[in-house]
This record gives C-alpha cells, structure tokens and sequence, in this order.
C-alpha cells in the first residue's frame, strides 16, 4: 500500500545526501576548516558529531527526539478488524460507526485494531473523529478516496480532551542561566522528585523580558499589540537525578536567563490522563472540492490531530484543503504526506498546509504543491523539537514559523525551490505575533530565499544552505534592518548531510535510520518516489 501511495504521487524524486558527507571532496577553508563542515556542528576525527557553544554554553539542539516514540522507532502495522465499503451518500456515519466499535475492544500491546476502508470512493459530508486510544484508520492506498462534500468541515479529527493535575508544589531552578541545548538544571530541593516523574518546567513571562526582546512597543494602527504573556511551559521526563541536579530525557529547546525572568523559572510534578494515544490514519486520499476562498472564511480542511501522544499521519494524500493539516500532541510522526492545490487561497492572510503545535514532531518527507500558504507555521509558545526532514514544498509560499516564541524548529535537507525559509520577527503582523521564533536550524537546503533574523538573547542558524539571502526590517517598518541570524557555510552542503539523522545514528545507531525509512550512512543514491 506505501509503494502505491508512493508511485501515485506527486512524481518528485529528492536525492537523499551521504549521511556523514565522507563521499564529498573536503576542501579546505577558513579558519583551517574544511569546507564542507560547519563550525556549529560537524563530524570529528573520531567519527562522532561535535558542537560549538555560544559564549553562555547554547548550543544546537538534538533534534533525534522529534517522531513517534521519540524517534527512531518503527511505525507499526496493526492488525486489521473491520472492514468498512463504500455506500451511495453520506459515508460518515458508518464509518463513526466502526470506529466506535473498535474503541470497546481491549487493547493489546497498546493498539485495538485497525479500521479498513476497502477501495472506492467514500462520500463524507460529516467529520470522522478517532477519540479513543489504539486505534487506526487505514485506507487500502490511492484506491481509497475520502470525497469531502457537504458544509466546510475537518475530514479526519484525532482527538480528545487531556486533564493535567499537578502532583506537588513548584520547586525553584537555581542556575542563573541554563543554556538552550542542554538538558540537566539544578533546583533548590531535588527531594520531591525521582526518575520517571513527567514535569512541568515553567518560565514566566516578565515585563523585563517581554522588554528586553524590544516586545514592548508594538502598536498596530494606534492600538497597543500585546506579544506574548503569562508563562511558557515545557513537559519532560526525568531521567536522572544527582544530588540537586536533574537530568531530563529530551534536551531543552530555550534558554532561562534568571535576570530577566524574576521569580525565576520553576519545575513541577504533573499527571496527565485522557488523550489518545498509539493511533494513526493512513494509505487513503482525502478529496475536497476546489477552494478560491479567503481563509477568514469557511473550508474544508484534511486532519487535526489534539491530544494525540505516540501516533502517526503515514502516506496520506490531500487535495484542495485549506489549512490542511495541524498536528498539535506529542511525538508524532507525519510521513510521505503528500498535499496538493489547484487553486490558490484568496488575499494576503495565508493558510498553514502544515501547522505545528505540539512537541517531537517529526514532518517526514512530506510534499506540498501550491500558492499563497505558509508550507508549515508554529503556533504560539510551542516548544520542538519539530523537524521538517527531506520535504519539497513548490509553490509561492513559505517554511516560516507563525507566532509568538515558538522554539527548537529544524528544516533539514528540505526544498523550497519557488519560496523562503523565514526565522523573522513578524512584529505587528497579525496582532503582535512579534518574534516568531528562536534556536531554529535551517540545514543543508535549497530554498528561492532565506530571511534569517536574530532575537536578542537567542540564535537562529542556516547552514550549510543554498538561496538568496535577504535582510529586512520589522515589517512595516523600512528601518533599521533587524540584525541577522548565522550563516554559516552558505552555498555548500556540510556534513552530515541531515542533521536529524546524524543525531539520530549517534544517539540510537544505525537501526533506528532504517526503521524510519532510512537505512545506514550508505544511502547517497537512494530516491525516493512519491
């Protein structure tokens, strides 16, 4: 069925490069350098990937932790329980209906079974919601066609209500800086805490700061634009503890500068219930009918995802949605998406094909044809890692992150051949959406154009990366241009040829590469075909 998905495509091969870059001539450069190697990260005579810091110890991230399972982790096969063939009109209520019988079953190792949509096309006026765990909705490839026809609506939900209770009080993080990258913190009383403990680690959001990021002086045709309040918040695990430190299991996406966020950040215990977890959708088409609309008013989309931890969005594709897919949960792998317009949308407010609020996302060799859309935007305070891995995005639109401090975003051997990859400070634009985004990579692309612009107090890098290089004020400001991010080896592929990948080898070894998709560092020739 994924070869079927594949072959019916969209015809666009994309030629995976080495994943140590040891096949490619080293020249030498400045600085000693080989040209082929940032100086951010790089592979080192001992054949592992070594990192510079900043002068407060940030570094790039390892993103390895975005996908299913927190990466490197096969998506499975589930077993197939009910079959559901096409009816003449609306499909939706048979196939709620097979969905809701599959969530009495008990689970096995996590999953219930698998809903089957048998070739054919079905017509759906309504939205199909999966709202319990283990569970997964499969079409039978290309053959099975999901026709949205009716009022604008959401093709697929995957979904469902999480309760989060605290399960302790707020214990203070002492370190006066804890750099972005890193994942260990010193808090004042370790003794609450154990490994395995899910925790909240929590910066509030101050008027020093929100000031100190030139925040504090956005106004929009004479009103006042607020750009961010209240707290940003990150969930992790607790792996290890020594003393009054605290080892967490996936690296911190921001920095936490004490100074500028008085009381200072806090981390606490957290349980959560509800959600879904260990569901997909996948092998179908979902159809809808062409869409010149504006996005202010009323479309069909494709999927959303709420709720959702450990599942997966896998050969699936969409014609004609608008704001088509969001992907908002926890490690969640969207593979061999493929997304396609005949029409663009209406006016300068762009839909988001691909929009990402939740945290370890994986977007994997997705494709997306069309005009006026954001390719992929984050939504406000979202913390990655999310990584775009090998997509090629056509069209007149934009890999630029939407609003509002989202953090830990990597574009990573991607192609945006007919538009930009943006890390910018949208300022007004919207209702203060002001900086977008901090800590992001752009790796080893090939974009029409790269706005790469510097927060205060953070980094956004390109490197390795071929494209136009702009610079540019706040919008609707002429000046002054806004300091610009790094670049770093522009024009010349560095190794390794994917970052994700590099990291993901040295964090779990070659075995997670091919479970993915992906197989050892020899797969310079491979291609693959959608």
């Amino acid at each position: 069925m994924q070869n079927d998905i594949r072959q019916k495509g969209a015809g666009t091969l994309l030629a995976l490069m080495l994943l140590t870059g040891t096949a490619a001539a080293q020249k030498t450069g400045p600085a000693g350098r080989n040209n082929n190697e940032s100086r951010w990260v790089h592979v080192n005579a001992g054949g592992q990937l070594e990192y510079a810091t900043t002068s407060r110890g940030d570094r790039i991230m390892d993103f390895s932790y975005a996908g299913y399972k927190g990466g490197g982790i096969k998506l499975p096969e589930v077993k197939e329980v009910v079959r559901v063939k096409p009816v003449a009109g609306d499909n939706t209520p048979n196939i709620q209906n097979a969905i809701d019988s599959v969530a009495k079953l008990p689970q096995t190792d996590g999953f219930r079974g698998a809903v089957v949509l048998a070739p054919g096309e079905f017509s759906c006026a309504q939205p199909i919601t999966i709202h319990s765990s283990g569970i997964v909705l499969r079409g039978s490839g290309t053959a099975t066609k999901i026709q949205m026809t009716g009022a604008p609506h959401v093709a697929i939900r995957l979904e469902a209500p999480v309760q989060t209770k605290t399960a302790g009080g707020k214990v203070r993080i002492t370190d006066a800086y804890i750099p972005s990258g890193t994942d260990r913190f010193t808090v004042a009383d370790a003794t609450a805490f154990t490994a395995g403990d899910l925790v909240l680690i929590t910066k509030p959001i101050t008027p020093e700061w929100v000031r100190f990021m030139g925040m504090d002086t956005l106004v929009r045709d004479g009103k006042k634009q607020t750009w961010i309040t209240g707290e940003l918040s990150v969930e992790r695990t607790i792996k290890t503890i020594k003393g009054n430190r605290i080892i967490v299991d996936v690296p911190l996406t921001d920095n936490y500068d004490a100074a500028l966020i008085k009381p200072g950040a806090t981390i606490q215990k957290i349980v959560k219930t509800g959600g879904v977890q260990n569901a997909g959708i996948e092998y179908l088409e979902i159809d809808a009918p062409e869409q010149p609309v504006t996005i202010s008013q009323a479309h069909h989309s494709a999927i959303r995802t709420r709720g959702l931890t450990n599942g997966w969005i896998r050969c699936v594709q969409i014609r004609n949605t608008v704001n088509s897919v969001g992907v908002g949960g926890k490690q969640i792998t969207v593979t061999d998406l493929d997304i396609r317009h005949t029409v663009p949308t209406k006016g300068s407010a762009k839909p988001a094909d691909l929009s990402a609020d939740g945290a370890q996302l994986l977007f994997n060799r997705c494709t997306i044809r069309g005009d006026n859309v954001f390719f992929l935007a984050t939504g406000a305070k979202v913390s990655g890692p999310i990584v775009l891995l090998h997509c090629r995005f056509t069209g007149n639109g934009w890999v630029q992150p939407h609003q509002r401090w989202a953090t830990g975003l990597l574009v990573d051997a991607c192609e945006v051949p007919d538009g930009g990859i943006d890390f910018m400070n949208r300022g007004e634009m919207g209702s203060g959406h002001g900086w977008a985004i901090g800590w992001a990579v752009a790796w080893n692309c090939r974009a029409k154009s790269y706005l790469n612009q510097q927060p205060p107090g953070a980094y956004n890098w390109v490197i390795g990366s071929t494209g136009e290089r702009q610079q540019r004020a706040m919008p609707f400001n002429k000046e002054p241009l806004l300091r610009e991010g790094v670049f770093d080896a522009q024009g010349i592929a560095v190794a390794p040829g994917s970052l994700y990948l590099g990291q993901l080898q040295e964090r779990m070894g070659q075995k997670a590469l091919k479970n993915i998709g992906y197989e050892d560092g020899q797969f310079a020739l491979v291609q693959v075909k959608y």
